[in-house]
C-alpha cells in the first residue's frame, strides 16, 4: 500500500483483512484499522462494492445495525445482481426487528449465489421461525460449500452443532464440535462450545480447562463469562470475580474502537445481578437500537429482574412472536410469569425451557429445574 496509497482495490481488500484479523485475535484495534483504509478507499473511489460491503460487514461487526442498513441499501444500489450486499442488508434488518424483508434479502442472496455465507443466512433465518430441520438442512449445505476451507469449515461445524445443542441434542452437538477441532485444531469457538457439552456432564474440571484455552487464545467477553460461571458453580469465588472484572476492561475497548455493547452488558448485569436498575437503562437503549427479539429478550429480563413484572410481559411476548424455538427465551417469559404471580404459566414455560435443553444456562437450568417441580 506504501508503493500505491490511492489503490482502491488493495485498499478494500486490506479493510477486509483487518476484519479477518480482528476475528482471529479478538482485538477490536483492527475494527479502527479497517474502517480508516476503507473510507479512504471510498474517498477515491465513492462508488466502489467492495469498500462499502467491507464497510458494512464492519457497521455489523460494531453492532451499528442503522449504519449497515445504509451501507446495505447502498451495496444493493451500487450492483443488484452481486450477493453480499444482500447479507449486509439481510443482516442488519434481522437485527433492527424487520424479519420480512431480512428473510426476503436472504433468499435473494441465496438465489444469486448459493454460498456459505447465503445458506449460513438461510439457516439462521429457518431457527428464527422455529423450522429447526430446515435449519440443520441448510447449514449442512453450508458445511459442504466450505469444504477445503479449514476455518470456514470449522466454523460452519460449531454453527451445526450450536443448533442441535441449543434443541437438547448433546452428542450430536459435540460430534460437530470435535469435527471443527479436527479440521482447525484449537478453534476456540469449538473449545467454548465443548466447554458447555463437558459442564453439562458434570465434567467441571475440562470444563474449565476447554474455557480457559479459548478465553486465554481470544478473550471474547462470551469466554471470559463462561469462564466466569465456571469458576462460580466449582466455589472458586475470586477467580470468577477476576474474570467478571475481566469482561468491564474488555467492553471498554470495544466501545473505545467503535463497538455498541449495551445490549450485551445489559444481559450481563441482569444475569449476575451487577446494579439493576443501570443494567435495565442499558438494555433501553440498547432495545431503542436493536429492537429484534433479543433486544425485546434482554428488556423484558431486566424489566422482570427490577420488578416491572407487567412492562416485561410486552416485551417478553414480543420476543417469542416468531415461533423462535429458545429455551432462555422460554426460561424468562417463566421468570416474567412468575414474577406475575402466574405460578401455574411459570411451570409450563420452565418445562418448555428444559424439554428444549436441559443445560440451556450455567446459572439458570438449576434454577428453572426447581421452580418447575
Amino acid at each position: 500500500m506504501r508503493a500505491n496509497p490511492t489503490d482502491v482495490r488493495g485498499l478494500g481488500l486490506l479493510g477486509l483483512a483487518y476484519q479477518q484479523r480482528a476475528r482471529e485475535t479478538g482485538d477490536p484495534a483492527y475494527y479502527s484499522k479497517s474502517d480508516g483504509v476503507l473510507r479512504r478507499a471510498l474517498r477515491y473511489a465513492p462508488n466502489d462494492l467492495v469498500a462499502t460491503t467491507g464497510l458494512g460487514a464492519l457497521a455489523l461487526s460494531r453492532h451499528r445495525f442503522h449504519e449497515a442498513l445504509v451501507l446495505g441499501r447502498r451495496a444493493v444500489a451500487l450492483s443488484s445482481s452481486t450477493a453480499r450486499g444482500y447479507g449486509v442488508l439481510g443482516d442488519a434488518m434481522v437485527e433492527l426487528g424487520r424479519y420480512q424483508a431480512a428473510f426476503r434479502a436472504f433468499d435473494k442472496m441465496a438465489s444469486l449465489k448459493p454460498s456459505l455465507s447465503s445458506y449460513a443466512r438461510v439457516s439462521y433465518a429457518r431457527e428464527l421461525i422455529g423450522d429447526v430441520p430446515g435449519a440443520a438442512r441448510a447449514m449442512r449445505l453450508a458445511i459442504d460449500a466450505a469444504v477445503g476451507q479449514p476455518e470456514s469449515l470449522a466454523w460452519s461445524h460449531t454453527q451445526l452443532g450450536k443448533l442441535l445443542w441449543s434443541h437438547g441434542r448433546a452428542s450430536a452437538a459435540e460430534r460437530q464440535y470435535r469435527i471443527a477441532l479436527a479440521v482447525r485444531p484449537g478453534y476456540v469457538y469449538a473449545l467454548d462450545a465443548l466447554a458447555q457439552v463437558e459442564a453439562s456432564r458434570g465434567n467441571l474440571a475440562r470444563a474449565i480447562a476447554l474455557e480457559q484455552r479459548a478465553a486465554d487464545a481470544i478473550p471474547l467477553p462470551q469466554f471470559v463469562a463462561a469462564l466466569g460461571d465456571l469458576d462460580r458453580l466449582t466455589g472458586h469465588r475470586h477467580a470468577a470475580q477476576r474474570q467478571y472484572a475481566l469482561i468491564g476492561a474488555i467492553q471498554r475497548l470495544l466501545r473505545a474502537n467503535g463497538v455498541k455493547t449495551d445490549l450485551e452488558t445489559a444481559l450481563f448485569d441482569v444475569d449476575h445481578a451487577v446494579r439493576l436498575p443501570n443494567a435495565l437503562a442499558l438494555a433501553r437503549a440498547a432495545h431503542a437500537e436493536r429492537p429484534s427479539i433479543d433486544g425485546d429478550d434482554v428488556l423484558a429480563w431486566a424489566l422482570a429482574r427490577n420488578g416491572q413484572c407487567r412492562a416485561a410481559l410486552h416485551y417478553s411476548k414480543r420476543a417469542l412472536r416468531l415461533g423462535t424455538l429458545d429455551a432462555t427465551k422460554f426460561f424468562h417469559r417463566g421468570m416474567v410469569e412468575r414474577c406475575l404471580g402466574h405460578e401455574a404459566d411459570a411451570k409450563t414455560w420452565f418445562r418448555r425451557a428444559l424439554t428444549l435443553n436441559p443445560h440451556f444456562s450455567l446459572l439458570w437450568a438449576p434454577l428453572a429445574r426447581r421452580y418447575a417441580a
